[in-house]
C-alpha cells in the first residue's frame, strides 16, 4: 500500500526533498569556501550577514510558522535560497559584493523560516519511538542534495586544477534545483490534516495571539532545559567556517574541494542514519539511549578533532601550502578521511540535538518554538565563527575555539540527559501560557 500524502512520513520525506533542493544545494556551494568564489571574503561576509539575520529571525520564526503554517513558511524561506545563488551568478559578471552580502542577509531571514518549520515537522509528526528514524530519513534525503550538488560541481570543474571561481553553468544548475524545491513546498499539508495510520491526529496548540506567542518564545530563555543546551546549540554550526574555509577552501584545489564535499556530505547521511538507530533502540529506556548517544558523539568528536590538530600543524594562515589535488595519491587520503569524519560528527551532533528536543514534547507548536530557539543560538555562533574566519584568525586558533566549544557543551547535555523521561506527553512550561483563545488541544 502506498504512503498517504497526509501521513507524517510522507510530509517529513517531502520536507527532506525540499531541503535536498534548497539548503542541500546551498551547503554544496558554501562548503566550497566563499560560495565558490576565488575571492572568499565576499562569501565569508555574506555568511556573517546570513547567520546574523538567521539568529534574529530564527527566534521569531516559530511564531510566524504557528500563524502561517508550514507550507507558506517554507515557501517563503526557500525563495531566498534562489535569490542568494543568483547573487553569486551576478557576482561572476559584476563583482557587486554588496548585492551578494544583502542576499546573504535575506537568506538568513528565509533560512530561519525554513529550518524552524522543518524542525517542528521532523520532531512533532512521528510517534515517540520513531523520532530518531524520522530524523535519519530527513537527514539522509537532505544531505543527498549536498552530495548531488558536489557531484555537479566536480563534474563541471573536474578539469580546473588551480583554484578559481565556479562557472556560470554551475550556478545556473543550482538555481534551477532550488526553484524546484521552492515549488514543492506548495504541496505540503496543513498540520491539522496530517494523520497517523490509525487516524490519530498530531498534537498541536491553537495559535493564541501574537503577543502570547512572542511571550512564549521569550520564556524559552528562562526554561532550564533550553538554557543547559545553549552551549551545544552554539557549537553545532560554529565549526563550518573552519571546515569549509580553512580546511577545504585553503588546503585543496577547486576540483578537489568538490570531490571532498561528495564524501563529506555522504558521511553525514551515514552518520545520521546509524546514530538515529541507536537513539530509537527500544531494548532500553529513553534515558539510557540518550546517555549512550552522548557517550558515542563525545568519543567520535574528541578523536576526530585531536586528529585535526595534528593535520593543522602542517599549514598556517601565513604559509597555507594550499592547492593540494586528489591526484597526489596517498598523501591525499589522510586529509580526506579527516574531512569525512568532520561531516559524520556534524550529522551525529545535530541529530542528537533534534532528538533531545523531540524528547521534551510532542506538540508541533511547542517544538516549532524549540526549533526556532535552536536555530537562533546556532546561527549566532555561526555568525561569530564566520567573522572570526573573515578577519584572518590563525588557523590553529580557529580549531582550538571549535574544539573547546564542543567540550563545553557536554556538562549541560549530560544534565538534561539524566532527566529525560520515557514519554513526553506531560505538560510543558509553554502549555501553562494558554490564553482564552489558545488553549491546548488535540485536533480531531
Amino acid at each position: 500500500m502506498g504512503i498517504r500524502w497526509n501521513s507524517p512520513l510522507a510530509q517529513v520525506i517531502a520536507v527532506g526533498f525540499i531541503c535536498f533542493c534548497c539548503p542541500g544545494m546551498f551547503n554544496a556551494l558554501n562548503s566550497l569556501g566563499g560560495g565558490g568564489q576565488i575571492d572568499s571574503k565576499v562569501g565569508q561576509n555574506a555568511n556573517v550577514a546570513l547567520y546574523t539575520c538567521f539568529a534574529i529571525f530564527g527566534l521569531l520564526a516559530g511564531a510566524i510558522h504557528n500563524k502561517l503554517g508550514p507550507k507558506w513558511t517554507i515557501f517563503l524561506g526557500c525563495a531566498t535560497y534562489v535569490l542568494y545563488a543568483g547573487s553569486l551568478l551576478c557576482y561572476n559578471h559584476t563583482k557587486n559584493g554588496a548585492f551578494t552580502i544583502a542576499a546573504g542577509g535575506l537568506l538568513g531571514v528565509g533560512a530561519g523560516l525554513l529550518w524552524t518549520a522543518q524542525g517542528a515537522i521532523m520532531m512533532a509528526y512521528p510517534r515517540e519511538h520513531d523520532k530518531g528514524k524520522f530524523i535519519g530519513y530527513f537527514w539522509a534525503i537532505f544531505n543527498a542534495g549536498a552530495v548531488l550538488g558536489s557531484v555537479i560541481a566536480f563534474a563541471i570543474n573536474n578539469k580546473v586544477v588551480v583554484a578559481q571561481s565556479l562557472g556560470d553553468s554551475t550556478y545556473i544548475v543550482f538555481i534551477s534545483l532550488m526553484a524546484i524545491g521552492t515549488l514543492i513546498a506548495l504541496s505540503l499539508c496543513p498540520p491539522t490534516s496530517v494523520a497517523h495510520s490509525n487516524g490519530d491526529k498530531i498534537q498541536i496548540q491553537a495559535f493564541p495571539t501574537w503577543t502570547g506567542e512572542v511571550v512564549a518564545v521569550m520564556k524559552l530563555f528562562l526554561d532550564w532545559r533550553m538554557i543547559v543546551l545553549i552551549p551545544m546549540f552554539l557549537s553545532s554550526n560554529w565549526f563550518y567556517s573552519y571546515q569549509f574555509s580553512t580546511v577545504n577552501g585553503a588546503y585543496f584545489s577547486t576540483r578537489t574541494q568538490s570531490l571532498n564535499n561528495i564524501f563529506y556530505w555522504f558521511s553525514q547521511i551515514g552518520g545520521s542514519w546509524s546514530f538515529a538507530r541507536v537513539l530509537d533502540y527500544q531494548g532500553v529506556n529513553r534515558k539510557t539511549r540518550s546517555l549512550w548517544g552522548l557517550i558515542i558523539i563525545t568519543a567520535c568528536f574528541v578523536t576526530t578533532w585531536i586528529g585535526g590538530i595534528f593535520f593543522q600543524k602542517g599549514y598556517t594562515i601565513s604559509s597555507p601550502n594550499g592547492n593540494h589535488d586528489y591526484t597526489e595519491g596517498a598523501s591525499y587520503v589522510g586529509p580526506l578521511f579527516l574531512y569525512m569524519f568532520y561531516g559524520l560528527n556534524d550529522a551525529a551532533w545535530q541529530t542528537y540535538c533534534y532528538w533531545l528536543m523531540g524528547a521534551l514534547s510532542n506538540d508541533v507548536t511547542v517544538l516549532s518554538r524549540y526549533a526556532g530557539f535552536y536555530k537562533c543560538i546556532q546561527s549566532s555562533g555561526a555568525a561569530i565563527a564566520w567573522r572570526i574566519n573573515a578577519v584572518g584568525t590563525p588557523f590553529m586558533t580557529e580549531l582550538i575555539i571549535c574544539f573547546a566549544l564542543l567540550i563545553a557543551s557536554l556538562p549541560g547535555a549530560l544534565f538534561l540527559t539524566m532527566r529525560i523521561k520515557d514519554h513526553s506527553d506531560e505538560p510543558t512550561p509553554e502549555h501553562d501560557m494558554k490564553t482564552a483563545e489558545g488553549k491546548h488541544e488535540i485536533i480531531a
